[in-house]
């Protein structure tokens, strides 16, 4: 594994692309202050702020406004396969989504939680669809 970019989950997504982009000067890689995901480059770091919303729904999860219950952070890590480190990692770890292609977003994936119950998403690129 890879350690790629460490990702914000927000409910204000324009508004936190906006302050990343215009406050802090961030170089946008990927994404606009509309699409709901972004990348920002700086000093050879990655910083992806993403809509809390859709990554509960890439995990199948409740959305809640309660603090105590909500993801903010997901560190995201690049493999090779995402089948075959599923595989090797299914019997230490509770996955909570299996390998599923978003095609929109030009990623194969799959997601777990530390023992501390941080978000983790192992993903490797395809092919990505053009159809939206």
């Amino acid at each position: 594994m890879e350690f790629t970019h460490t990702r914000l989950l927000v409910d204000n997504y324009k508004e936190c692309f906006l302050f990343y982009r215009d406050v802090l000067g961030f170089n946008v890689s990927w994404g606009d202050e509309n699409s709901n995901y972004a990348d920002f480059k700086f000093n050879g770091a990655t910083l992806g702020v993403f809509d809390r919303k859709q990554m509960i729904k890439a995990i199948g999860g409740d959305y809640s406004t309660d603090i105590e219950k909500v993801d903010r952070t997901a560190l995201i890590f690049s493999v090779e396969s995402v089948e075959e480190s599923y595989q090797a990692l299914k019997n230490k770890v509770n996955f909570i989504t299996k390998p599923t292609e978003q095609k929109n977003w030009g990623i194969k994936v799959a997601h777990f939680r530390d023992p501390a119950g941080s978000l983790i998403e192992i993903y490797e690129s395809i092919e990505m669809s053009t159809e939206f």
